[in-house]
């Protein structure tokens, strides 16, 4: 069962690089003592684009456990909720547009430390000192993105799940009928980048008129999903006309913008070596997942799962247990081989 949910802030001033004192915030998510598994598993998630660490600690409609967070705590593992840089309850850079794939993750590598230590040291909760865990980390979109950037140049973590984003090519499911939106490709690390990374998003989404879901909502959210809940989710994206959601953020890091661009985490996807699950929805914006592993070509292990009935949110469509279970399996086969 769930033991405690922990609100921590962590000092990423030095890994940031930008002169400025910062910190990401984190909720830990773990169960009582007696039930974690053995060897100790503690799984790391961050949020895509538009969304904060609550994506994976929110319950839908009718739901209770604490949602994904939740539920693989109470399954033994600790789960740690995290908002990068410019998101959620992170700090806020004076120059949001000075924000990198390369420093955003490394200030996620810096908050990995962070909660080690406090694990190592017996300093969470009533959890005894964890100090030779196996380590997770999952990122969903720009969460999958940056955690791909982290893992290759960090070698953070024994396993990692790329959840809705493609090593090769993100591209954003349109229902039939409709034409994609043009997207600008910018090279990582472009001058073109700036502040205005919002009302590019709103832009790629063809945005609606006023209080309409943009034509891409059935790519992120299947039929399913309660029409409440998509409503507000995806009116007026990201900034949900000032009423962002428990599981939302009204801000995004400029550099998400150039996260659509081909290759454009190539040569750190093709540099991992750890065990990879690629997962994704049946309507996701990877348009052939059989492909993908192609693009970790050192990785000897690497698993692929499309969730039937799905979008690319995937904690809010109604087979998400389907898709946890899924993964945890997958990180029990990691705790096995690693330890």
């Amino acid at each position: 069962m769930v033991g405690s949910s922990i609100e921590l802030q962590v000092d990423v001033t030095e890994a940031a690089g930008l002169g400025e004192r910062l910190h990401t915030a984190v909720t830990v998510v773990a169960p009582d003592a007696a039930d974690l598994v053995e060897p100790p598993v503690i799984c790391f998630a961050w949020p895509g684009g538009g969304y904060s660490r609550r994506y994976f600690t929110f319950d839908m409609p009718g739901a209770t456990g604490g949602g994904e967070a939740g539920w693989h705590a109470a399954r033994g593992w600790i789960f740690v909720a995290c908002d990068h840089l410019y998101v959620g309850d992170s700090g806020s850079p004076t120059d949001p547009a000075a924000l990198t794939y390369e420093n955003l993750a490394a200030a996620n590598r810096a908050t990995v430390d962070g909660v080690l230590a406090l694990l190592a040291a017996g300093e969470l909760g009533d959890l005894p000192p964890i100090a030779d865990p196996v380590t997770l980390g999952i990122g969903q979109s720009m969460g999958g993105c940056l955690l791909v950037v982290q893992q290759g140049q960090h070698a953070t973590f024994d396993g990692i799940g790329v959840l809705g984003y493609s090593g090769s090519h993100t591209v954003l499911w349109y229902p039939p009928g409709i034409t994609p939106a043009s997207v600008p490709y910018r090279l990582r690390g472009s001058k073109a980048v700036t502040v205005r990374a919002v009302d590019e998003v709103r832009a790629v989404q063809h945005a609606a008129p006023d209080g309409e879901l943009p034509p891409t909502a059935p790519g992120f959210h299947y039929d399913d999903v309660p029409r409440d809940v998509v409503i507000a989710d995806m009116v007026d994206y990201p900034t949900r006309q000032g009423k962002v959601p428990p599981w939302g953020s009204a801000t995004i890091p400029p550099c998400a913008t150039t996260m659509l661009t081909p290759g454009a985490v190539a040569p750190e996807a093709a540099s991992i070596t750890v065990p990879v699950f690629l997962g994704v929805g049946e309507r996701d914006v990877c348009p052939d997942p059989w492909s993908e592993p192609k693009a970790y070509k050192r990785a000897t292990d690497i698993t692929v799962y499309v969730c039937p009935r799905m979008s690319h949110m995937h904690n809010f469509a109604g087979t998400r247990e389907r898709f946890w279970s899924r993964l945890h399996a997958w990180g029990r086969g990691v705790a096995t081989t690693s330890a």
